[in-house]
């Protein structure tokens, strides 16, 4: 026969406090739950002056590195300590950068002479360069073709073509050109599909997200962007046929289907942004507005998007990173007044 099992009996105030504490306990743990993202460090940047743009990641090695645009340097961190450890200096406007394990390679795209520079990421001994016509900027990796893509302007000095104002550079995994992609004007962010072909790139000039054929380097459409200007942040949904991108005419996040090429969901945002990421394990968007907040989207369905959380940061905090396999969104503070640029790290849950 099974015993039952006994409760001592407790005094009546005894008994209250527990259930006092209990109800608290159980409190917090619910509003951690129900947070999208909480702050977790700041990672001070003394000396780094004025805008700072894109990001890359050494997921094994733990180092994060950062175009400090215009301070002319890239910052690495290595975030085991929480401290810069090395800096590289007198970048020609650094803006692009992107980290390549498998070779140990460091790419920066810099937008004052458009070059893009090849560094040991190691020593960060400077292995080779590729040279663009002007204003190199986003880099996004090809894994289809094992190399980088880079966007840039100047696209018209290509072939001597009277027509294009912009371009996307193909390199190969050691910084040797092997191509070019005249598009209509200077491409902002864009996006490779993983199990497709096609190539997403904002043109915010033309007020247009152009689809390219990254196999073919062909130009395969032209989407026109009717409810908002400025777009320039650009984050994919593959598996949803979704892409997102950030306007700032009026700020707004707008979501495309990437097969009818139609705007299926909108929403205001929190002023004019740089980037914005999608977090597909948990169905989120983040992005990074210049006028004070991040702003967390939850993807109810691929048609609807529901604002679940803004937290209140500087001004001109609109640049980033998010790390999916950390789960970790860095944040990147400019310097203001007497208060020294820094990196603010959140943990999404």
């Amino acid at each position: 026969m099974k015993r039952l099992q006994t409760i001592p009996i407790l005094a009546p105030g005894l008994a209250t406090a527990l259930i006092a504490m209990v109800l608290i306990l159980n409190s917090l743990a619910e509003s951690q739950q129900s947070r999208p993202l909480s702050p977790e460090t700041s990672i001070p940047l003394p000396g780094v002056k004025g805008r700072i743009d894109h990001f890359s990641v050494d997921v094994k090695g733990q180092r994060l590195f950062v175009a400090a645009v215009e301070n002319h340097t890239l910052e690495v961190i290595d975030l085991k300590s929480g401290k810069r450890v090395h800096t590289i200096s007198d970048l020609a406007e650094p803006q692009g950068v992107f980290y390549h394990a498998p070779t140990n390679h460091l790419f920066v795209a810099c937008a004052l002479d458009g070059v893009t520079k090849v560094f040991d990421g190691t020593t960060f001994e400077l292995l080779s360069s590729a040279k663009f016509p002007d204003d190199a900027d986003n880099i996004r990796y090809n894994a289809r073709a094992k190399g980088v893509v880079i966007g840039y302007a100047g696209a018209k000095q290509l072939r001597k073509r009277a027509q294009g104002t912009g371009g996307l550079g193909f390199l190969d995994s050691g910084g040797k050109k092997t191509g070019d992609i005249v598009i209509d004007a200077h491409p902002e962010s864009f996006q490779l599909e993983q199990a497709g072909t096609r190539l997403f790139v904002n043109v915010p000039e033309k007020t247009e997200i152009e689809v390219i054929d990254a196999v073919k380097r062909t130009v395969l459409a032209r989407w026109p962007i009717k409810s908002a200007k400025k777009n320039f942040p650009m984050a994919l949904d593959e598996a949803h046929h979704r892409l997102f991108v950030g306007c700032w005419e009026p700020p707004r996040l707008l979501v495309f289907d990437t097969e009818s090429a139609k705007e299926v969901a909108s929403g205001d945002i929190a002023g004019g942004t740089d980037v914005l990421f999608y977090d597909s394990s948990r169905g989120r968007v983040y992005v990074l507005a210049n006028q004070g907040f991040i702003e967390v989207f939850q993807q109810r369905d691929p048609d609807r998007y529901e604002r679940i959380a803004r937290y209140p940061t500087p001004p001109r905090t609109q640049t980033g990173l998010f790390v999916p396999a950390w789960g970790k969104l860095f944040a990147a503070v400019v310097k203001q007044d007497e208060h020294d640029a820094e990196i603010r790290v959140y943990q999404a849950h």
